[in-house]
């Protein structure tokens, strides 16, 4: 069923039979699901602008799935006896859930966010899997082909477009840089480094470093078991995702 994303770069995998559940009672939601992400596709000057919070891609993805019925839902567990509450029960809000005639499927899109968010996720899929609110959690983030080439993008990017210095990726909407951060860059340059590969190893440590969102993190907490037993699918953004210079940021 997700042939289509493997042949064209994802990381996909599956665990607690997630597969075959998605295949047998969610095909529609699936091809609605695998649909959107062979569209997403994030111009490379957007690793750098940091948008003043959500990224402009992530925001993309998230109208065409709540466009397609993957709105957000809060969910409310209450445990009463005979009517009565017991305690302040517990709510978890998933970003993106499907209801279809055989049940609910959750997503959760960790472009980049700090790691333990996998932890929020997985431990929210499990608890709403073990009270028969959802049949399969899913998350998105950064593949492991995306993350190893973010620094090659991003001075790619940067000695494509011609830019010697941090001033014009401000116009584009990097927000302000540390002095720490701006030392960092100089020293390499003082050792004869361009900028292009002096500022894509600071920037790229900083903001898409090996604390945050990305496939690695989020494999290696599902194979210590965290989210079990709820059926999880784990999907990698792949590399070719990012758009090069020449289609995305024409206006540089």
């Amino acid at each position: 069923m997700f042939e289509r994303l493997r042949e064209a770069g994802f990381d996909v995998a599956a665990r607690n039979h997630a597969e075959a559940i998605l295949a047998v009672d969610f095909p529609d939601e699936m091809r609605e699901l695998v649909a959107a992400l062979l569209e997403v596709r994030i111009p490379v000057a957007e690793l750098i602008a940091s948008g003043g919070g959500e990224a402009r891609s992530t925001q993309r993805l998230r109208r065409v799935l709540d466009a397609a019925g993957w709105g957000k839902h809060n969910f409310r567990i209450e445990t009463t006896v005979d009517g009565v509450p017991l305690g302040d029960g517990t709510s978890h809000e998933i970003d993106h859930v499907r209801q279809a005639v055989n049940g609910r499927i959750a997503l959760e899109i960790e472009w980049n966010n700090k790691d333990p968010f996998f932890d929020r996720d997985l431990e929210s899929f499990q608890r709403l899997h073990a009270q028969s609110v959802i049949s399969v959690g899913m998350i998105v983030t950064r593949g492991a082909a995306l993350q190893a080439a973010m620094q090659e993008l991003v001075a790619g990017f940067l000695t494509a477009a011609g830019i010697d210095d941090e001033e014009p990726l401000r116009a584009i909407g990097m927000k302000d840089r540390t002095a720490r951060q701006r030392e960092s860059v100089r020293r390499a340059m003082d050792a004869g480094q361009d900028f292009a590969p002096a500022f894509a190893r600071s920037f790229v440590a900083d903001k898409f470093g090996m604390a945050t969102t990305h496939w690695k993190k989020l494999t290696d907490r599902v194979n210590r078991g965290v989210g079990n037993p709820c059926p999880l699918l784990l999907i990698g953004l792949p590399r070719r995702t990012v758009l090069p210079y020449s289609a995305a940021t024409p206006e540089l």
